[in-house]
């Protein structure tokens, strides 16, 4: 991954803080604001499995750098980097959850917009998203963005609770990023 891409962002009310142990009971209380939406998360999050999975967070770098989204001074969802594709030209943005009661707000789009300007002004000339095929709300949300689907997955992996998911791909490039962004979009 880019030096310089995984580094603390901000914008506004809006930070994006690299995940670490003081992140945790804020992270767990985001988590457990939606108990269902983790049926359509490749990991639970939920309850007695949060801090196993929030250990595995910590513990995934350098193919996964998390983030803590922190919103007026309360941790409210995670994102983060995931390694795709050729270091220093390509990565994805995922895991990740927004408290319910941002969702629908503009805040994700905040808060993709604050990490796509940062990935290509890094000189990466492409980002990836991969999302559930049940998950219309995400898929809505990287089209919003100007993100291109690409094509599906199938049976692309075993989701926590035995789902055989497919994973639809989608993507932005650089000059798209900017051409979006110069319009005004």
């Amino acid at each position: 991954m880019t030096d310089g891409l995984y580094v603390p962002l901000a914008a506004g009310d809006l930070r994006l803080e690299p995940l670490e142990e003081a992140h945790r009971e804020g992270l767990r209380a985001a988590t457990g604001a939606d108990a269902e939406i983790w049926e359509i998360y490749p990991v639970n999050y939920a309850g007695d499995a949060f801090d196993p999975g929030f250990d595995l967070l910590l513990a995934n770098a350098p193919q996964r750098r998390v983030y803590a989204i922190v919103h007026e001074e309360e941790v409210v969802g995670m994102t983060a980097w995931i390694e795709r594709g050729a270091p220093d030209w390509a990565v994805e943005i995922g895991n990740t959850f927004i408290r319910p009661d941002l969702r629908g707000t503009g805040f994700n789009r905040r808060i993709k917009r604050l990490m796509l300007d940062h990935t290509f002004v890094c000189g990466l000339q492409r980002v990836e998203f991969r999302v559930d095929e049940r998950n219309g709300r995400s898929q809505a949300a990287v089209m919003k963005l100007g993100a291109v689907k690409e094509g599906v997955l199938r049976a692309e992996r075993i989701t926590w609770t035995g789902h055989v998911r497919d994973t639809g791909v989608f993507s932005i490039l650089a000059h798209e990023w900017s051409d979006r962004e110069a319009a005004g979009k």
